[in-house]
């Protein structure tokens, strides 16, 4: 290098650069309350894990009712079996299928509409814990912010 003004460099070949200077420099907003702060972060934590734990028992619940109708399906088509069974008369055995195969699509559409209630359900209930939990925090922000002006 030619003899002159020397600029420093770090190990990797970039000049150096002072970070104390640029956040000497910066105007910086006053650390908020921290016990209140600590407190927010506590309770957003239990409202996750309260809502964590109403998804979870509405997802048992649909795990539950679902084995439930299974189980009912599963006996209503061994019946069905041997309903069938005892019908000789083809118009009669027909006749006797479609009787079943409307009950089975009613039955099934009943089941997956209580199903998807069941979700429903859950997933708002959890939703609203999250929704005031939020509006709360919203408002401590505020309330933070108007102790720090």
């Amino acid at each position: 290098m030619a003899s002159g003004a020397q600029s420093k460099t770090s190990g990797f070949g970039l000049p150096d650069f002072d970070f104390s200077k640029v956040f000497a420099e910066m105007k910086l907003p006053a650390l908020p309350d921290m016990d209140a702060f600590a407190a927010a972060n506590r309770k957003n934590m239990e409202t996750l894990s309260a809502a964590n734990r109403v998804a979870m028992e509405g997802a048992q619940a649909v795990a539950r009712r679902h084995m439930e109708i299974m189980q009912q399906s599963m006996a209503e088509v061994t019946e069905a079996m041997k309903a069938m069974s005892s019908i000789e008369a083809p118009k009669a055995k027909a006749a006797k299928q479609a009787e079943l195969v409307k009950a089975a699509y009613e039955r099934a559409v009943a089941n997956m509409k209580e199903l998807a209630d069941l979700i429903q359900h859950s997933n708002a209930e959890a939703l609203s814990l999250i929704n005031k939990r939020f509006a709360e925090a919203m408002d401590e922000v505020k309330t933070l912010a108007q102790k720090a002006s």
